[in-house]
């Protein structure tokens, strides 16, 4: 049977306020999510491994994560809820729960590359790598022309000190993305896990001439200078 749109009268005012207050409880959710991810993107969007949060931001997040438990609450079947609200417990440092969310986000839609992208950040980050790295290989089976799955596959490798294979997956992604900041670091930082320092310091300042602002190239070359001494 086709559903039929109920027609709204003019005189229904409680329904229209009604939309307009969730119209704005969306709004807010979204321009919390997008300040989230600002701050998540300074010093690189993966590279960096500390960040501190303000008493602000993370009230803001405190917020985010309580309105995307009412989402998943309310809309129980969509990935893409259990995904933020995953993402939102990942930046929380509530690993376990975020994990616990995204596996449910992938068992909804097999083919969400959202769900196998933040699995995979997530694991990387409990430093269960082989984990992590049956993530992002999914990642990037399902969209091989988005450059952070590759970048993602490249981190893991250099962790499992696989190099030849994280080069590999580095070049596609920067095939796919040329003059990212955390592409070329983390080239930097395979060719200094190799002893190739010199390699290493050409590549972090490559990345700072891309953007002199970029923490984690000027803080890798501050540390090898520091062991020339």
């Amino acid at each position: 049977m086709e559903a039929k749109k109920i027609p709204v009268m003019e005189t229904d005012q409680p329904s229209r306020i009604n939309r307009k207050k969730d119209y704005f409880t969306k709004l807010q959710a979204t321009m919390m999510i997008i300040g989230t991810l600002l701050i998540s993107l300074i010093g690189g969007y993966f590279i960096c491994d500390k960040f501190v949060w303000t008493d602000k931001n993370q009230s803001r997040l405190d917020e985010q994560i309580a309105y995307y438990e009412d989402m998943v609450s309310k809309e129980s079947n969509k990935p893409e809820h259990r995904i933020n609200l995953g993402y939102s417990y990942h930046l929380k440092g509530r690993n376990d729960e975020a994990v616990k969310q995204l596996q449910i986000a992938i068992d909804l839609d097999k083919k969400n590359v959202g769900g196998y992208f933040n699995l995979g950040l997530v694991y990387n980050d409990q430093k269960r790598y082989d984990d992590a790295l049956k993530q992002s290989k999914k990642a990037v089976e399902l969209a091989p022309k988005d450059y952070k799955g590759h970048l993602l596959e490249g981190m893991i490798y250099r962790k499992l000190k696989m190099y030849k294979d994280s080069l590999a997956s580095l070049e596609k992604a920067n095939k796919l993305m040329p003059a990212n900041t955390d592409i070329i670091f983390e080239m930097g930082k395979v060719a200094e896990d190799q002893g190739k320092v010199k390699d290493a310091e050409e590549l972090y300042k490559k990345a700072l001439s891309y953007d002199p602002l970029y923490k984690p190239a000027s803080e890798a070359l501050t540390k090898i200078a520091s062991k020339d001494h």
